[in-house]
């Protein structure tokens, strides 16, 4: 889920679309779905939190406004998903930890306990650290990563529009390609212009969602501002505007 799906224009958290992701989330577990919740957020978060009295670089604005902010988005899901009766943990991880290694399979090892005993792994960037080459390119590439490692069966990337469309979304005539089969390129098609909250776009959704459904994922984009958007997807699939990249056999 990308930063704008849960901030405002002005670039403060959306509570109320945070608590309807919860509440779809809470709807999926009923229906005997496991769910990893891999949200950005943290930076908006801490922005709207303080001032700072002085002028702070890129890395240092990011490492400030995440540490305060993840606190708060953390115990923002606590409480939304407590409603419904649901234990979340929070996953903080590093791109070096998806090296082959020991690393790698304590964090895999910690998601699988965690889904095993009904929580659900809400898992983010450790932005405090992560800075220049350490960083993920953004959360579209870690849920990407987080899919094929644990063997996912769909990956769905939330944004604000309704999916990869053959045109300019904001021109009369352009629709959403619906589906795109193993080996399709639709480069053609994708705008570079990245997220005004977040670091991801859609270029780096479509590289994502390419290669994991490489590797046999099915992967969905689709509007997380929708109502109802992820039970939608499930109950009337040809209904729901979205675009899916049918996995590799």
């Amino acid at each position: 889920m990308g930063s704008n799906v849960i901030t405002t224009k002005k670039g403060k958290l959306d509570i109320t679309r945070l608590s309807a992701i919860v509440d779809q989330i809470a709807w999926l577990k009923e229906h005997r779905y496991e769910v990893i919740l891999v949200s950005s957020g943290a930076v908006a978060c801490g922005r709207s939190e303080m001032k700072v009295e002085y002028e702070l670089d890129s890395v240092e604005q990011r490492q400030l406004f995440s540490a305060i902010g993840q606190v708060k988005l953390v115990n923002l899901y606590y409480d939304l998903f407590r409603e419904h009766g649901i234990h979340m943990g929070q996953v903080l991880t590093m791109k070096e930890n998806f090296q082959k290694g020991e690393q790698y399979d304590n964090q895999k090892a910690c998601m699988e306990v965690m889904l095993d005993n009904g929580v659900v792994p809400v898992v983010n960037e450790n932005d405090t650290v992560c800075v220049t080459e350490l960083m993920f390119t953004d959360n579209d590439e870690l849920s990407g990563l987080i899919a094929r490692m644990l063997d996912a069966k769909t990956l769905v990337l939330l944004s604000n529009i309704d999916g990869i469309y053959n045109g300019n979304p904001e021109e009369k005539g352009s629709c959403v390609i619906r589906t795109v089969a193993p080996g399709e390129s639709l480069e053609k098609y994708i705008c570079a212009k990245k997220s005004s909250a977040g670091r991801g776009g859609m270029v780096s959704k479509y590289n994502t969602a390419r290669t994991v459904a490489d590797c046999g994922i099915k992967v969905i984009i689709a509007n997380g501002k929708r109502d109802n958007i992820l039970p939608e997807l499930l109950t009337k699939p040809a209904e729901t505007i979205h675009t899916e990249f049918l996995p590799k056999k």
